[in-house]
């Protein structure tokens, strides 16, 4: 772990070595890219790594004066940007996991299979209650709430204002460094094909929003789903302090199958019926328009799959979690002590517990 102080230290490039000083050895590369600002000759370079890219001007002829008008396409450039932000994500991953979350760890002592889904809910938390103030405040300055068309209306929306742009580089950064943070936060084995899943899940569907123009429709997707999982990771972390606070996974299991069914709806909608029906069809990679019925029906059959993959997964451990408490019932009323008999909680499932089931 990073910026962490240990009285022996491993062997210099040694595994054990890199993962306690994985944060310093990033920061450095980041410190690297900022200095090179400061020179001229490498300050075009630095800077394609630091600022947002495609930023294109124009002027909008109002009543009283010509204003000028910023906004953002997408380009090859932006892979620096998100390899910046990526080292940034790593860099505040560490800080998070030794400031915060092990020193609540040390305090709770919980076993090693607790600790280490109490360190994975504590940086999704962090990240999807971020994430989700982020992208509401953005939805607050478009007209969806008013006008639903805007989701298709005018595509391919290859027009992007600042703060839109710079979060799709942050949400592809950040779980873009989820892989790498595998290998650093030495993640158990049975575990490690669970978090590949969702992490991929979100890079191939945050991307393709981007790479397709339809970041409008991902992030009216994005934000309530984040609301979701924050609730969901919150709620396990309430349990690890105190194993009777399970009143979240309630509440977050209504609002799971509620978020499921406006995904679907919201999806057809837009693929369906709004953008069948504009005026600008056609594949044309220069003008960022993909508005072709193959790339509509890849998007549709994408999101659906993904949705009933999440559903399956849900419902499957909601009838086993029903299943064992139906049994302990039929137990309890056949044994002579009730009291002896333990009752069914979310701790007695831990290891299959639906976490991330994007």
């Amino acid at each position: 772990m990073g910026f962490r102080k240990k009285s022996k230290s491993p062997p210099v490039l040694s595994h054990e070595f890199v993962i306690q000083n994985h944060a310093d050895m990033v920061s450095c590369v980041a410190m690297i890219v900022l200095l090179g600002l400061m020179f001229e000759v490498t300050a075009k370079y630095a800077i394609m790594f630091i600022t947002v890219q495609y930023n294109v001007t124009q002027t909008l002829d109002t009543e009283d004066k010509p204003e000028p008008f910023s906004y953002y396409k997408y380009g090859p450039k932006d892979m620096a940007t998100v390899f910046f932000y990526l080292l940034i994500a790593i860099i505040l991953h560490a800080l998070i996991q030794e400031y915060i979350l092990d020193k609540i760890n040390r305090r709770l002592h919980l076993s090693k299979t607790k600790h280490s889904k109490f360190n994975e809910s504590g940086q999704l938390a962090t990240f999807y209650s971020f994430s989700f103030i982020w992208g509401c405040s953005i939805l607050t300055n478009e007209e969806f709430v008013t006008n639903p068309t805007f989701l298709w209306e005018g595509y391919p929306h290859i027009h992007m204002a600042f703060q839109v742009k710079f979060f799709y580089i942050c949400q592809i950064a950040y779980w873009f460094h989820a892989l790498p943070e595998l290998y650093f936060q030495k993640v158990r084995k049975e575990d490690v094909p669970r978090q590949l899943y969702y992490i991929c899940l979100y890079i191939f569907h945050i991307t393709g929003a981007y790479v397709l123009n339809l970041h409008r429709l991902g992030l009216v997707l994005l934000v309530p789903h984040y609301l979701v999982e924050l609730l969901f990771h919150a709620s396990r972390l309430f349990y690890f302090s105190d194993e009777n606070k399970q009143k979240g996974f309630t509440l977050w299991a209504l609002l799971f199958v509620i978020t499921r069914l406006l995904t679907l709806t919201v999806s057809v909608l837009t693929f369906g019926f709004g953008l069948s029906r504009t005026d600008n069809q056609g594949f044309s990679l220069a003008e960022g328009n993909f508005n072709v019925l193959t790339v509509r029906m890849t998007c549709l059959s994408a999101i659906c799959l993904t949705q009933a993959w999440m559903m399956w997964k849900f419902i499957n451990f909601q009838l086993k979690k029903w299943r064992e408490q139906s049994q302990i019932q039929a137990s309890k009323k056949k044994a002579v002590s009730p009291k002896s008999r333990p009752s069914i909680t979310w701790s007695e499932d831990e290891n299959k517990m639906p976490s991330n089931l994007f």
